[in-house]
């Protein structure tokens, strides 16, 4: 392995003129000689961005799915669309219907809009379980529920009457053995931040975590979940954090006050060298 980069494709910040911004997440993984696409953003960003930043989209051998949220998913069209020979590794319940409860009681969809046919022609990997794609990156599928003070984040219903709660199984993250320890790239953390953390822990012999980038989804955390996270953070000695998308401004604030020189921040156009 001679070479690791991700480069932030979609995010809720852009950086330099000519990139663009959206409420979705989108990143570019290069390991060594392997390409993936993890998550595609909302559909809107996704194509430009890759073009303005000279990412070769069309030479992805995977597309991965955080979860089945729009926001991870719009994309994915244009993303295969590009990537014409790529795999697509997701949980069935990814493509599940997926809704939110407004505050006036009434429900909206949240799911993938228009699942790309293209996507189980026989490239559709399920991921039921930790799955390695290459040596060095695998995903956690499912992740374990464990703690007592985290949740899914939100009012997630998997029917549109929002009887039936969306537990959000399909939430994965992903994850690289590096020399300096695991850096761990998450969608939505719908499982959890900590939850996730300790489960790639024990996916990994208990390796030390470098590096968390992605969403942390506490945009809605309440004081208890966010000094517990904080505690926990600091427990397991993440050296650095990239809090972006839904992780929610006041949560990031508090990481960036809390780990002062750890905390990192990651628009669109950003980029991550990383020592395999």
């Amino acid at each position: 392995m001679t070479y690791a980069r991700i480069t932030i494709l979609v995010e809720n910040t852009a950086r330099d003129r000519g990139l663009l911004a959206e409420h979705g997440l989108a990143f570019w993984i290069e390991w060594g000689s392997i390409r993936i696409l993890f998550d595609t953003g909302q559909g809107q960003a996704l194509r430009g961005n890759a073009g303005k930043l000279g990412i070769p989209i069309q030479s992805a051998h995977a597309v991965v799915l955080s979860h089945g949220h729009y926001d991870h998913t719009g994309g994915l069209h244009d993303a295969l669309d590009m990537a014409r020979n790529a795999f697509v590794f997701a949980h069935p319940a990814a493509f599940a219907p997926k809704y939110a409860r407004n505050a006036d009681g009434t429900a909206r969809a949240i799911g993938i809009q228009e699942p790309d046919e293209r996507a189980s022609r026989g490239r559709l990997t399920w991921v039921h379980g930790p799955l390695q794609i290459c040596e060095g990156l695998h995903l956690t599928g499912p992740v374990p529920r464990l703690t007592d003070f985290e949740d899914t984040g939100g009012a997630f219903f998997a029917d549109e009457g929002c009887l039936r709660p969306d537990e959000l199984p399909d939430d994965q993250a992903a994850f690289l053995e590096t020399s300096a320890g695991t850096v761990v790239i998450l969608g939505c953390a719908h499982a959890g931040v900590i939850n996730t953390l300790n489960y790639v822990r024990q996916l990994t012999g208990h390796r030390p975590v470098h590096t968390v980038i992605g969403g942390m989804h506490l945009l809605s955390a309440g004081e208890e979940r966010m000094r517990r996270t904080v505690e926990e953070l600091r427990r397991l000695e993440v050296k650095q954090l990239l809090p972006m998308h839904c992780t929610g401004f006041e949560a990031a604030a508090r990481l960036w006050r809390e780990f002062p020189g750890r905390c990192f921040s990651c628009p669109v156009g950003g980029r991550i060298d990383l020592s395999p």
